[in-house]
């Protein structure tokens, strides 16, 4: 069986390295993580807006929460789950 994706493989066919059910699958997953980056600019200012006066009371925080808030909607429109706690940077 060969890759169906004539496109990548322009001088000879390559061997197919998934099943086309997964494949399907993944597309569909991969559709819907698409969607989800695609909001409008007055929706992500809605959410950057809230989120900056949500809570006033530390200003050095503004771009922190108005980040979270944005990465919190982007994981719930795509269904993405948070499994791992906050990523740290690596230390140096």
């Amino acid at each position: 069986m060969h890759c169906n994706r004539h496109e990548n493989h322009l001088n000879s066919p390559e061997a197919a390295s998934i099943c086309q059910d997964c494949y399907d699958q993944l597309q569909e997953r991969i559709d819907v993580l698409e969607a989800a980056m695609h909001m409008d600019l007055h929706e992500a200012a809605q959410i950057v807006y809230d989120a900056v006066w949500s809570d006033p009371s530390d200003p050095s925080k503004t771009y922190q929460n108005a980040a979270q808030a944005m990465l919190v909607e982007l994981r719930r429109r795509s269904a993405i789950t948070q499994v791992f706690g906050q990523l740290q940077p690596p230390l140096n």
